[in-house]
Protein backbone atom coordinates (compact mmCIF):
# COMPACT_ATOMS: atom_id res chain seq x y z
CA UNK A 1 0.00 0.00 0.00
CA UNK A 2 1.28 3.33 -0.80
CA UNK A 3 -0.10 6.92 0.09
CA UNK A 4 -1.15 8.77 -3.16
CA UNK A 5 0.77 11.81 -3.63
CA UNK A 6 -1.18 15.19 -2.92
CA UNK A 7 -1.74 17.96 -5.95
CA UNK A 8 -2.07 21.25 -4.65
CA UNK A 9 -2.88 22.59 -7.53
CA UNK A 10 -6.34 23.42 -7.60
CA UNK A 11 -6.69 23.31 -11.23
CA UNK A 12 -5.09 20.47 -12.09
CA UNK A 13 -6.82 18.52 -9.22
CA UNK A 14 -10.14 19.33 -10.27
CA UNK A 15 -9.58 18.47 -13.82
CA UNK A 16 -7.84 15.05 -13.03
CA UNK A 17 -11.16 14.48 -11.45
CA UNK A 18 -13.05 14.86 -14.77
CA UNK A 19 -13.63 11.63 -16.62
CA UNK A 20 -16.24 12.23 -18.77
CA UNK A 21 -17.82 15.79 -20.71
CA UNK A 22 -20.54 15.77 -18.13
CA UNK A 23 -17.86 16.05 -15.16
CA UNK A 24 -16.17 18.84 -16.94
CA UNK A 25 -20.02 20.33 -17.30
CA UNK A 26 -20.68 19.74 -13.43
CA UNK A 27 -17.36 22.11 -12.55
CA UNK A 28 -17.97 24.63 -15.21
CA UNK A 29 -21.40 25.38 -13.88
CA UNK A 30 -20.30 25.60 -10.51
CA UNK A 31 -17.11 28.09 -11.53
CA UNK A 32 -19.24 30.21 -14.02
CA UNK A 33 -21.85 33.03 -13.24
CA UNK A 34 -25.52 31.60 -14.13
CA UNK A 35 -25.85 34.13 -16.76
CA UNK A 36 -22.24 32.78 -18.73
CA UNK A 37 -22.81 29.39 -18.35
CA UNK A 38 -26.66 29.54 -19.53
CA UNK A 39 -25.58 31.04 -22.52
CA UNK A 40 -23.27 28.48 -22.83
CA UNK A 41 -25.08 25.43 -21.77
CA UNK A 42 -28.89 26.55 -23.56
CA UNK A 43 -30.49 26.54 -26.55
CA UNK A 44 -33.79 27.88 -28.05
CA UNK A 45 -36.99 27.86 -26.96
CA UNK A 46 -37.92 24.71 -25.17
CA UNK A 47 -34.42 23.10 -25.95
CA UNK A 48 -36.03 19.99 -27.61
CA UNK A 49 -33.69 20.29 -30.60
CA UNK A 50 -30.52 19.96 -28.49
CA UNK A 51 -32.29 17.47 -26.51
CA UNK A 52 -33.15 15.27 -29.84
CA UNK A 53 -29.45 15.75 -31.20
CA UNK A 54 -28.36 14.21 -28.07
CA UNK A 55 -30.35 11.38 -27.26
CA UNK A 56 -29.79 10.24 -31.19
CA UNK A 57 -26.08 9.75 -30.13
CA UNK A 58 -27.28 7.98 -26.99
CA UNK A 59 -29.50 5.91 -28.64
CA UNK A 60 -26.44 4.44 -31.19
CA UNK A 61 -25.89 0.32 -30.71
CA UNK A 62 -22.37 -0.48 -31.90
CA UNK A 63 -21.99 -3.84 -33.80
CA UNK A 64 -17.81 -4.48 -32.65
CA UNK A 65 -16.10 -7.22 -34.73
CA UNK A 66 -14.14 -9.69 -33.14
CA UNK A 67 -10.52 -11.81 -33.19
CA UNK A 68 -9.66 -8.80 -35.36
CA UNK A 69 -7.01 -7.39 -32.72
CA UNK A 70 -6.45 -3.36 -32.97
CA UNK A 71 -3.83 -2.78 -30.55
CA UNK A 72 -2.63 0.13 -32.39
CA UNK A 73 -5.50 2.32 -33.78
CA UNK A 74 -4.52 5.14 -36.14
CA UNK A 75 -6.75 8.34 -36.07
CA UNK A 76 -5.42 10.38 -38.70
CA UNK A 77 -7.42 11.71 -41.57
CA UNK A 78 -7.60 13.70 -44.09
CA UNK A 79 -10.17 16.65 -44.24
CA UNK A 80 -11.10 19.36 -46.56
CA UNK A 81 -7.50 19.14 -48.25
CA UNK A 82 -5.43 19.20 -45.06
CA UNK A 83 -4.38 17.43 -41.68
CA UNK A 84 -5.71 16.46 -38.90
CA UNK A 85 -4.60 14.28 -36.20
CA UNK A 86 -8.50 13.21 -35.47
CA UNK A 87 -11.65 13.20 -37.52
CA UNK A 88 -12.87 16.52 -35.21
CA UNK A 89 -12.55 20.02 -35.32
CA UNK A 90 -13.18 22.85 -32.65
CA UNK A 91 -16.74 24.51 -33.91
CA UNK A 92 -17.32 28.27 -33.83
CA UNK A 93 -18.57 29.83 -31.14
CA UNK A 94 -19.38 33.32 -30.53
CA UNK A 95 -18.45 35.60 -27.44
CA UNK A 96 -15.96 33.13 -26.30
CA UNK A 97 -14.47 34.95 -23.53
CA UNK A 98 -17.46 36.03 -21.36
CA UNK A 99 -17.11 32.06 -20.99
CA UNK A 100 -13.22 32.39 -19.45
CA UNK A 101 -11.24 35.03 -20.30
CA UNK A 102 -8.77 32.74 -22.47
CA UNK A 103 -11.58 32.34 -24.72
CA UNK A 104 -10.32 31.35 -28.36
CA UNK A 105 -6.60 31.63 -27.26
CA UNK A 106 -7.20 28.45 -25.45
CA UNK A 107 -9.19 26.35 -27.63
CA UNK A 108 -6.77 27.88 -30.58
CA UNK A 109 -3.63 26.52 -29.22
CA UNK A 110 -5.14 23.46 -27.73
CA UNK A 111 -6.30 22.27 -30.87
CA UNK A 112 -3.29 22.87 -32.48
CA UNK A 113 -1.08 21.08 -29.84
CA UNK A 114 -3.60 18.26 -30.07
CA UNK A 115 -3.51 18.37 -34.03
CA UNK A 116 -7.19 19.29 -34.70
CA UNK A 117 -8.87 22.69 -36.98
CA UNK A 118 -10.15 25.26 -34.97
CA UNK A 119 -12.82 27.26 -35.76
CA UNK A 120 -12.87 31.00 -35.08
CA UNK A 121 -16.54 32.32 -35.31
CA UNK A 122 -17.36 35.86 -37.17
CA UNK A 123 -18.69 36.60 -33.31
CA UNK A 124 -15.58 35.29 -31.91
CA UNK A 125 -14.05 37.75 -28.73
CA UNK A 126 -10.43 36.91 -30.11
CA UNK A 127 -9.46 39.05 -33.51
CA UNK A 128 -8.60 36.67 -36.62
CA UNK A 129 -5.04 37.79 -36.67
CA UNK A 130 -4.33 37.00 -32.76
CA UNK A 131 -5.76 33.42 -33.59
CA UNK A 132 -3.36 32.79 -35.82
CA UNK A 133 -0.64 34.26 -33.42
CA UNK A 134 -2.08 31.87 -31.10
CA UNK A 135 -2.29 28.42 -33.23
CA UNK A 136 0.47 29.57 -36.10
CA UNK A 137 1.05 26.45 -37.02
CA UNK A 138 -1.95 24.34 -37.16
CA UNK A 139 -5.27 24.74 -39.16
CA UNK A 140 -7.61 27.68 -38.70
CA UNK A 141 -10.97 27.90 -40.06
CA UNK A 142 -13.36 30.98 -39.90
CA UNK A 143 -16.80 30.74 -39.61
CA UNK A 144 -18.70 33.56 -41.78
CA UNK A 145 -22.18 34.94 -41.29
CA UNK A 146 -23.48 37.54 -43.63
CA UNK A 147 -24.12 40.64 -42.30
CA UNK A 148 -26.49 43.75 -43.41
CA UNK A 149 -23.43 45.33 -44.06
CA UNK A 150 -21.39 43.22 -46.56
CA UNK A 151 -18.16 45.18 -46.33
CA UNK A 152 -18.06 44.03 -43.05
CA UNK A 153 -18.28 40.46 -44.02
CA UNK A 154 -16.04 40.62 -47.29
CA UNK A 155 -13.44 42.28 -44.89
CA UNK A 156 -13.95 39.63 -42.71
CA UNK A 157 -12.96 36.97 -45.55
CA UNK A 158 -9.91 39.10 -46.81
CA UNK A 159 -8.38 39.39 -43.18
CA UNK A 160 -9.12 35.31 -42.92
CA UNK A 161 -7.61 34.73 -46.20
CA UNK A 162 -4.81 36.78 -45.10
CA UNK A 163 -3.69 35.54 -42.11
CA UNK A 164 -3.52 31.75 -43.87
CA UNK A 165 -6.63 30.13 -42.68
CA UNK A 166 -7.39 27.76 -44.92
CA UNK A 167 -11.50 27.08 -45.26
CA UNK A 168 -14.24 28.97 -44.65
CA UNK A 169 -17.43 28.21 -42.97
CA UNK A 170 -20.50 29.78 -44.67
CA UNK A 171 -23.42 29.64 -41.87
CA UNK A 172 -26.91 29.52 -43.50
CA UNK A 173 -29.23 28.58 -40.28
CA UNK A 174 -29.44 32.13 -38.88
CA UNK A 175 -31.37 34.50 -40.97
CA UNK A 176 -32.76 35.92 -37.52
CA UNK A 177 -32.15 34.73 -33.54
CA UNK A 178 -33.42 31.82 -31.94
CA UNK A 179 -35.52 32.54 -29.15
CA UNK A 180 -33.01 31.64 -26.49
CA UNK A 181 -34.95 32.16 -23.30
CA UNK A 182 -32.41 31.16 -20.81
CA UNK A 183 -30.62 34.60 -22.07
CA UNK A 184 -33.95 36.55 -21.61
CA UNK A 185 -35.01 34.96 -18.11
CA UNK A 186 -31.31 35.72 -16.64
CA UNK A 187 -31.23 39.33 -18.49
CA UNK A 188 -28.05 38.64 -20.28
CA UNK A 189 -26.79 41.11 -22.22
CA UNK A 190 -23.18 42.30 -24.20
CA UNK A 191 -21.48 43.51 -22.23
CA UNK A 192 -22.19 42.01 -18.99
CA UNK A 193 -24.81 44.04 -17.00
CA UNK A 194 -24.38 44.34 -13.37
CA UNK A 195 -27.40 44.03 -11.38
CA UNK A 196 -28.41 43.40 -7.62
CA UNK A 197 -29.11 39.67 -9.45
CA UNK A 198 -25.67 38.83 -10.88
CA UNK A 199 -23.20 40.37 -7.76
CA UNK A 200 -25.53 37.99 -5.35
CA UNK A 201 -24.76 35.52 -8.22
CA UNK A 202 -20.42 36.30 -8.01
CA UNK A 203 -20.46 36.07 -4.61
CA UNK A 204 -19.29 32.00 -4.49
CA UNK A 205 -17.39 33.08 -7.80
CA UNK A 206 -14.79 35.85 -7.80
CA UNK A 207 -12.29 34.39 -9.40
CA UNK A 208 -14.91 34.91 -12.58
CA UNK A 209 -15.17 38.42 -11.93
CA UNK A 210 -11.45 39.12 -11.42
CA UNK A 211 -10.29 37.58 -14.82
CA UNK A 212 -13.15 39.56 -16.35
CA UNK A 213 -12.44 42.38 -14.81
CA UNK A 214 -8.64 42.56 -14.74
CA UNK A 215 -8.23 41.45 -18.43
CA UNK A 216 -8.29 42.95 -21.84
CA UNK A 217 -11.44 44.69 -22.92
CA UNK A 218 -13.48 41.94 -25.07
CA UNK A 219 -13.04 42.42 -28.81
CA UNK A 220 -15.14 40.98 -31.27
CA UNK A 221 -13.82 39.37 -34.84
CA UNK A 222 -16.90 41.81 -36.42
CA UNK A 223 -18.86 44.10 -34.20
CA UNK A 224 -17.87 47.78 -33.54
CA UNK A 225 -20.21 48.53 -31.31
CA UNK A 226 -22.66 45.87 -28.95
CA UNK A 227 -25.20 47.04 -26.30
CA UNK A 228 -28.57 44.40 -26.08
CA UNK A 229 -29.23 40.71 -26.03
CA UNK A 230 -27.65 38.02 -28.19
CA UNK A 231 -30.92 38.26 -29.38
CA UNK A 232 -30.98 41.71 -30.46
CA UNK A 233 -27.08 41.75 -31.18
CA UNK A 234 -27.99 38.93 -34.05
CA UNK A 235 -30.81 40.48 -35.64
CA UNK A 236 -29.20 43.47 -36.05
CA UNK A 237 -26.18 42.36 -37.67
CA UNK A 238 -27.65 39.18 -39.61
CA UNK A 239 -29.14 39.87 -42.97
CA UNK A 240 -32.12 37.30 -43.18
CA UNK A 241 -32.41 38.11 -47.18
CA UNK A 242 -29.01 36.34 -47.86
CA UNK A 243 -29.03 33.99 -50.64
CA UNK A 244 -27.45 31.55 -53.25
CA UNK A 245 -25.80 35.11 -54.79
CA UNK A 246 -24.16 36.10 -51.77
CA UNK A 247 -22.70 32.30 -51.78
CA UNK A 248 -21.62 33.03 -55.33
CA UNK A 249 -19.73 36.31 -53.97
CA UNK A 250 -18.15 34.97 -51.14
CA UNK A 251 -16.76 31.69 -53.22
CA UNK A 252 -15.58 34.33 -55.84
CA UNK A 253 -13.42 35.73 -52.90
CA UNK A 254 -11.90 33.39 -51.14
CA UNK A 255 -9.21 31.20 -51.91
CA UNK A 256 -9.42 28.14 -49.50
CA UNK A 257 -12.09 25.66 -49.11
CA UNK A 258 -15.39 26.72 -48.38
CA UNK A 259 -17.74 24.54 -46.45
CA UNK A 260 -21.76 25.51 -45.88
CA UNK A 261 -22.31 24.73 -41.92
CA UNK A 262 -26.35 24.48 -41.25
CA UNK A 263 -27.65 21.88 -43.83
CA UNK A 264 -30.60 20.48 -42.60
CA UNK A 265 -32.23 18.45 -45.29
CA UNK A 266 -31.63 16.09 -48.34
CA UNK A 267 -32.47 18.36 -51.01
CA UNK A 268 -30.54 21.46 -49.61
CA UNK A 269 -27.72 19.07 -49.69
CA UNK A 270 -27.91 18.14 -53.50
CA UNK A 271 -28.53 21.60 -53.75
CA UNK A 272 -25.27 22.62 -52.48
CA UNK A 273 -23.24 19.45 -54.09
CA UNK A 274 -24.70 20.58 -57.41
CA UNK A 275 -22.60 23.72 -57.23
CA UNK A 276 -19.65 22.29 -56.26
CA UNK A 277 -19.10 23.69 -52.81
CA UNK A 278 -16.11 21.71 -51.26
CA UNK A 279 -18.13 20.66 -47.47
CA UNK A 280 -21.39 20.27 -45.68
CA UNK A 281 -21.75 20.30 -41.72
CA UNK A 282 -25.40 18.76 -40.71
CA UNK A 283 -26.35 21.16 -38.00
CA UNK A 284 -29.04 22.61 -36.48
CA UNK A 285 -26.60 24.92 -34.30
CA UNK A 286 -26.41 23.58 -31.68
CA UNK A 287 -30.19 23.65 -31.12
CA UNK A 288 -30.11 27.51 -30.82
CA UNK A 289 -31.98 28.49 -33.41
CA UNK A 290 -35.29 26.37 -34.97
CA UNK A 291 -37.08 24.41 -32.30
CA UNK A 292 -37.95 20.88 -33.24
CA UNK A 293 -35.27 20.79 -36.14
CA UNK A 294 -33.91 17.75 -38.01
CA UNK A 295 -31.90 15.47 -36.06
CA UNK A 296 -27.91 15.98 -38.20
CA UNK A 297 -26.85 12.39 -37.27
CA UNK A 298 -30.48 11.11 -38.38
CA UNK A 299 -29.91 13.11 -41.63
CA UNK A 300 -26.34 11.94 -42.04
CA UNK A 301 -26.86 8.24 -43.31
CA UNK A 302 -29.15 9.96 -46.15
CA UNK A 303 -26.94 12.56 -47.04
CA UNK A 304 -23.72 10.61 -47.57
CA UNK A 305 -25.48 8.41 -49.91
CA UNK A 306 -27.27 10.87 -52.11
CA UNK A 307 -23.93 13.56 -52.30
CA UNK A 308 -20.98 11.53 -49.90
CA UNK A 309 -18.90 10.74 -53.24
CA UNK A 310 -18.94 14.67 -54.24
CA UNK A 311 -18.46 16.70 -50.93
CA UNK A 312 -17.39 16.48 -47.47
CA UNK A 313 -19.69 16.04 -44.72
CA UNK A 314 -19.42 16.94 -41.21
CA UNK A 315 -21.89 16.55 -38.60
CA UNK A 316 -22.20 18.58 -35.21
CA UNK A 317 -24.47 18.95 -32.43
CA UNK A 318 -24.85 17.29 -29.69
CA UNK A 319 -21.61 15.73 -29.78
CA UNK A 320 -20.66 15.04 -25.70
CA UNK A 321 -18.15 11.84 -26.30
CA UNK A 322 -15.88 10.04 -28.32
CA UNK A 323 -18.20 7.28 -29.32
CA UNK A 324 -20.39 9.94 -30.70
CA UNK A 325 -17.30 10.96 -32.91
CA UNK A 326 -16.78 7.00 -34.06
CA UNK A 327 -20.42 6.76 -34.64
CA UNK A 328 -20.50 9.71 -37.40
CA UNK A 329 -17.58 8.79 -39.27
CA UNK A 330 -18.43 5.27 -39.27
CA UNK A 331 -22.20 6.23 -41.25
CA UNK A 332 -19.56 8.42 -43.51
CA UNK A 333 -19.10 11.62 -41.99
CA UNK A 334 -15.51 12.94 -42.81
CA UNK A 335 -15.64 14.95 -39.88
CA UNK A 336 -17.06 16.16 -36.67
CA UNK A 337 -17.57 19.26 -34.71
CA UNK A 338 -17.22 19.86 -30.96
CA UNK A 339 -18.66 23.07 -29.50
CA UNK A 340 -20.22 23.05 -25.85
CA UNK A 341 -17.85 19.94 -25.27
CA UNK A 342 -14.59 22.26 -25.86
CA UNK A 343 -16.69 25.00 -23.66
CA UNK A 344 -17.17 22.90 -20.34
CA UNK A 345 -13.39 22.34 -20.56
CA UNK A 346 -12.83 25.94 -21.09
CA UNK A 347 -14.87 27.10 -18.65
CA UNK A 348 -14.14 24.49 -15.87
CA UNK A 349 -10.28 25.17 -16.02
CA UNK A 350 -9.36 27.52 -19.13
CA UNK A 351 -6.54 26.20 -21.83
CA UNK A 352 -5.96 23.32 -19.59
CA UNK A 353 -9.22 22.41 -19.45
CA UNK A 354 -9.72 22.79 -23.37
CA UNK A 355 -6.90 20.16 -23.16
CA UNK A 356 -8.62 18.09 -20.82
CA UNK A 357 -12.02 17.57 -22.91
CA UNK A 358 -9.82 16.91 -25.97
CA UNK A 359 -7.89 14.34 -24.02
CA UNK A 360 -11.31 12.51 -22.69
CA UNK A 361 -13.15 12.64 -26.06
CA UNK A 362 -9.70 11.71 -27.94
CA UNK A 363 -9.06 8.49 -25.33
CA UNK A 364 -13.17 7.49 -25.63
CA UNK A 365 -13.10 7.41 -30.01
CA UNK A 366 -10.00 5.63 -29.67
CA UNK A 367 -11.11 2.82 -27.22
CA UNK A 368 -14.35 2.47 -29.07
CA UNK A 369 -12.34 1.90 -31.95
CA UNK A 370 -10.19 -0.70 -30.41
CA UNK A 371 -13.28 -2.27 -28.78
CA UNK A 372 -15.09 -2.44 -32.42
CA UNK A 373 -11.62 -3.79 -33.70
CA UNK A 374 -11.05 -1.22 -36.41
CA UNK A 375 -7.34 -0.15 -36.37
CA UNK A 376 -8.06 2.82 -38.66
CA UNK A 377 -10.87 5.59 -39.52
CA UNK A 378 -10.85 3.50 -42.65
CA UNK A 379 -12.05 0.53 -41.50
CA UNK A 380 -15.30 2.16 -39.41
CA UNK A 381 -18.38 0.91 -41.50
CA UNK A 382 -22.22 1.51 -41.33
CA UNK A 383 -22.47 -2.19 -40.22
CA UNK A 384 -20.92 -0.91 -36.75
CA UNK A 385 -23.43 1.08 -35.99
CA UNK A 386 -27.27 0.74 -35.88
CA UNK A 387 -29.62 4.16 -35.37
CA UNK A 388 -32.01 3.03 -32.72
CA UNK A 389 -35.63 5.32 -33.44
CA UNK A 390 -37.29 7.01 -30.63
CA UNK A 391 -39.40 9.18 -32.73
CA UNK A 392 -40.67 7.54 -36.11
CA UNK A 393 -42.74 9.78 -38.23
CA UNK A 394 -46.25 9.44 -38.71
CA UNK A 395 -47.99 7.38 -41.42
CA UNK A 396 -49.76 10.27 -43.70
Amino acid sequence: MRFKKPEFNGRKRRLAKALTIWDLRDIAQRRTPTAAFDYTDGAAEGELSLARARQAFQDVEFSPRILRPATDVDTNSTILGGPSAYPFAIAPTGFTRLMQTEGEIAGASAAGAAGIPFTLSTLGTTSIEDVKAANPEGRNWFQLYVMRDRQISYGLVERAAAAGFDTLHFTVDTPVAGARLRDKRNGFSIPPQLTAGTILNAIPRPWWWFDFLTTPKLEFASLSTTGGTVGELLDAAMDPTISFDDLDVIRGMWPGKIVIKGVQNVDDAKALADRGVDGIVLSNHGGRQLDRAPIPFHLLPDVVREVGRDVEIGVDTGIMNGADIVASVALGARFTMIGRAYLYGLMAGGRAGVDRAIEILTGELVRTMKLLGASSLAELEPAHVRQLERLVPRVR
